[in-house]
């Protein structure tokens, strides 16, 4: 009986029980009841290797919803999995019957005690609320996961989360005073000490079992997650149910609220970080730092670092050690045998670096050298600290035999391993090794004395070989215990208890070899896109989401929604899915995740294909702003001016298919390439100008800027000797064969007729050194002004036309304005203009091109402050588009119009995209926003 209902869930394979149970729960809950293709989809997975697809998904407005949506599973037989963030790496945040969202109304901050120390939270608060509001007085919450900005307190509670500060506060169990939960039974318990809440049966079951529970659990261990956590209730230990429920993964109950215990900040926090020639010498000197009383020891190797180690101590691998106060941080420097050291005081400095150890989790996929992609399953295994380093020369040794790779990094103080592994789990012989590899891996952490789980707990990738680590006595003493909260077995069944194999559910399984599906797998589930608030930063991906909140509208949701379009068991009709189609339209295309999503999802790139083969075959049913917009560069060119007289008729707007909220910019009644034609210099040429589309018609003074500075520091400026286009619109809109088509005549005229040595020539007809482009028959560099243009000549470019190699010679012979200047003439001096700068940086500068010559300009030219970051919310032809004005105006919110805001008046606002200008222009038309070259430009003229 107690399994039995557990077995008998057959719902979702009968369209109609599946309409029923739908209909009930909307009869018995306030919240949302979705069971949608979309809403299945985009809760399938994890962050894990796993799949499993449910029937709906419910987002309760408070405890009674929960306990409604319970009752009603109940008595159907089905299963329910509470869900919070979705960042769990084993697996335990899927299920096959309906998922419980405790992140869209649950998630409040019911009272924070400063006297106490203490705050009261519902499971679906992101952590980072609850350290906002707790850090003005003084205080935090201890357990602190990499995936701060968007993990929920209700997962950390049924991972029993820890983070980087768990050497000094501990795990989530640790700091949790009292939970209220609901059971699977529809019993609402208040959980705590002294066996309050326990259900009916636990303390005579744990009465008969003290000898085990005493001697089963491995010591010396501060990371020992996997498991149910039994032995805290033991009488000598407070028999402490609520400690004891802390990582049980949603198998016993769904807590609707929980008592946290707040620690004091660190007075004067001091990041020490400690080089050492390997990871393993990193992990010997780990242990020896605890008597110091840090409150992080992190360790991480060069090979995950990469390219972002600047500023790094000399070493192979560091360790990440915090400590409060700077006489303690000299100590810790004293007593650590280290190669080299750093002591970083400033916040500033701190979070920098703290970044590089939080994109772990998502770097880690992507193996040095581009030699393929790297994956969890073995994730997040500990050790005692002082064996640490034995284990991992151990675990080398393993990963060589199997032939495998992997970076070891994470909490070294602990003990704690995180590790991606680049398994082949597309093939069945690579899930067999996959299998054969985590068996001989548990018997390696066993034999140190070991917790398969030191962090994310056991789901579906561990639990099974659980036996090997506490025996199946005491294995079966975790079921009899389960069953004693869930008799029906309707809570995550098939985790850590009676687990599913672990190489069962997939999600890599029946993937098409080649098309989106591949590229789309590569998003791990880390969330990364998922942050809001302050917390958030200056990144700009991903903006959708910041506006709407909606998981379709991130990063990750979105990929999701593809990995099922191509699986096709979810949504059934391939690239012609109307769910893909909704979620992608309000992409901005930014590429904001190009790179700050850890793992490199490009979803601009997987939008434009995605649209490309959605149109195919049927150009009538595309958007006629992919018309318009998309094809602006011809319009443009045909018709010019008088595009102006056009967009005054009525209907005009409707007709083009663009917004009439917005006004469109006006067309120049001269271009810029016009007037340069116009134009007598005998400067021999240093550099070649690329009159983009923006700049040409419909920003010509930006271009006559850019001639007047560029010539102020002695440089000659040419354009190119023909029409050339970068195809930007024609991707954005996904119309990729034009865009193909734009690319290959803009390489005729930039390189030649098909060749790549430059056998046609242009303008000046001189093929140019490796410092112009390698090749290129134009002068110079390849000078674009507008960032978006620039961004698609050194990504797209290349992408959409990998085997002709003159695409790689222009790409490489681009530069930004700003990096033009720094490079062909670094003794130039430019104009002072000794004002504050606000603005916007464009999306695509920080995604594609990088903003490092921009800064060090603005610095030389005495202009103070730093533009915003994310993105403008207009976004090219995105912004003009109906149905785009709220989340236009929301990303315009997040971060640029706060700081125009909060400049001062006197300010100047420096916006080098043109989306970006004209945002500004619509939103604050009382700051008129300007290119840099039109900056130093107005400055050379007032110094004359």
């Amino acid at each position: 009986m107690r399994r039995g209902l557990r077995h008998s869930v057959v719902v979702g394979s009968h369209e109609h029980a599946t309409a029923e149970l739908a209909d009930a729960l909307r009869a018995a809950v306030a919240g949302e009841v979705d069971f949608s293709p979309t809403a299945r989809a985009l809760t399938s997975m994890d962050a894990s290797n796993y799949r499993r697809v449910p029937l709906g998904v419910v987002a309760p407005r408070d405890a009674d919803d929960v306990a409604a949506v319970l009752e009603v599973c109940r008595e159907r037989g089905v299963p329910v999995v509470p869900r919070g963030g979705g960042t769990s790496i084993a697996g335990q945040a899927t299920g096959t019957g309906v998922v419980l969202d405790l992140t869209r109304h649950l998630r409040a901050l019911v009272s924070l005690d400063p006297e106490a120390r203490t705050a009261v939270v519902q499971p679906g608060l992101v952590l980072d609320r609850l350290r906002e509001a707790a850090r003005p007085h003084g205080l935090t919450f201890g357990p602190d996961p990499s995936t701060h900005s968007r993990c929920t307190l209700g997962g950390m509670i049924g991972n029993n989360a820890c983070g980087s500060h768990s050497v000094a506060w501990g795990t989530t169990a640790d700091n949790v005073r009292g939970l209220d939960v609901v059971t699977y039974g529809g019993e609402r318990r208040r959980l705590g000490r002294d066996w309050q809440g326990a259900p009916a049966g636990l303390r005579e079951l744990v009465g008969r079992n003290l000898a085990p529970l005493r001697t089963g659990y491995p010591d010396g261990l501060p990371r020992r997650i996997s498991g149910y956590a039994l032995d805290a209730l033991l009488p000598e230990r407070g028999a402490d149910v609520a400690r004891s429920f802390c990582g049980s993964e949603g198998t016993l109950g769904v807590v609707t609220e929980a008592e946290l215990r707040l620690v004091p900040l660190p007075a004067e926090p001091v990041l020490v970080v400690l080089g050492y020639p390997d990871e393993s010498a990193a992990a010997d000197a780990a242990a020896g730092l605890l008597p110091l009383g840090p409150l992080t020891v992190e360790g991480m190797a060069a090979d995950l670092v990469r390219g972002a180690a600047t500023g790094l101590p000399k070493g192979g691998a560091w360790l990440f050690v915090e400590v409060d106060g700077a006489a303690a941080a000299t100590a810790l420097v004293r007593a650590a045998d280290a190669l080299d050291s750093l002591l970083v005081a400033d916040p500033v400095g701190q979070r920098a670096l703290w970044r590089i150890r939080e994109d772990a989790a998502g770097t880690a996929t992507r193996m040095p050298g581009g030699g393929g992609e790297a994956w969890p399953g073995w994730e997040d295994c500990a050790v005692p600290p002082a064996r640490l380093g034995a284990y991992l020369r151990a675990f080398r040794s393993l990963l060589k035999e199997f032939g495998l790779r992997g970076t070891p990094y994470g909490h070294f103080g602990d003990g704690c391993v995180h590790v991606r592994i680049d398994f082949d789990l597309y093939t069945g012989a690579g899930v067999r090794d996959f299998r054969r590899f985590s068996e001989a891996v548990a018997d390696l952490v066993v034999a140190h004395g070991g917790s398969l789980s030191g962090e994310h707990g056991d789901g579906k990738a561990r639990a099974e070989l659980l036996p090997r680590m506490y025996g199946d006595a005491l294995v079966g003493l975790f079921g009899e215990v389960k069953d004693l909260w869930d008799p029906a077995g309707g809570l995550n069944p098939g985790m850590l208890v009676r687990p599913e194999p672990l190489d069962s559910g997939l999600r890599f399984a029946e993937l098409p070899v080649v098309g989106l599906g591949r590229e789309v797998a590569r998003c791990v589930g880390v969330a990364a896109c998922r942050t809001e608030g302050p917390s958030s930063g200056p990144g700009v991906m991903c903006p959708s989401y910041r506006a709407t909140g909606e998981e379709r509208h991130s990063t990750r949701g979105r990929a999701r929604l593809l990995h099922e379009m191509a699986l096709g068991e979810i949504i059934t009709d391939g690239a012609r899915s109307e769910e893909v189609r909704e979620a992608l339209d309000l992409c901005l295309s930014c590429k904001g995740c190009h790179s700050d999503c850890p793992a490199g999802v490009d979803m601009a790139a997987y939008k434009a294909r995605f649209l490309d083969e959605h149109y195919a075959g049927r150009p009538w049913a595309r958007p006629r702003s992919h018309w318009t917009m998309g094809g602006l560069p011809r319009l443009l060119d045909h018709f010019g001016p008088a595009l102006n007289v056009a967009m005054r008729l009525p209907f005009a707007a409707r007709l083009a298919g663009v917004t009439p909220e917005r006004a469109m910019p006006r067309v120049a009644g001269e271009s810029f390439t016009s007037w340069f034609g116009e134009r007598a210099s005998d400067r021999p040429p240093a550099l070649t100008l690329w009159p983009d589309t923006f700049t040409d018609h419909l920003a010509p003074e930006v271009g006559r800027a850019a001639v007047r500075v560029l010539e102020d520091a002695g440089l000659g400026v040419t354009l190119p000797p023909g029409r050339v286009c970068c195809g930007l619109t024609y991707v954005s809109a996904g119309r990729l064969d034009a865009a193909r088509k734009a690319m290959r005549r803009t390489l005729d005229v930039m390189v030649g007729g098909g060749t790549a040595d430059g056998a046609r020539g242009g303008a000046g007809g001189a093929t140019v050194g490796p410092s112009g482009g390698a090749g290129l028959p134009v002068p110079g560099p390849v000078v674009v002004l507008e960032p978006s243009c620039a961004a698609t000549l050194r990504s797209d470019l290349t992408a959409l036309l990998p085997d002709d190699p003159r695409a790689a010679l222009l790409a490489a012979s681009v530069r930004t304005f700003a990096e033009a200047l720094e490079e062909l003439a670094p003794d130039w001096a430019p104009p002072r203009v000794d004002r504050p700068v606000t603005g916007q940086t464009h999306c695509h500068q920080h995604a594609v091109l990088g903003d490092a010559a921009d800064r060090r300009l603005r610095e030389r030219a005495g202009l103070d402050g730093e533009p915003a970051g994310g993105c403008c919310g207009l976004a090219g032809n995105f912004g003009f588009e109906p149905g785009h004005e709220e989340v236009s105006a929301a990303c315009a919110e997040d971060q640029l119009l706060p700081a125009l805001r909060a400049a001062p008046p006197h300010a100047v606002v420096l916006a080098d995209g043109f989306s970006c200008r004209t945002q500004i222009a619509h939103t604050r038309p009382d700051r008129h926003a300007r290119h840099t070259a039109e900056i130093l430009a107005e400055a050379l003229e007032e110094g004359e």
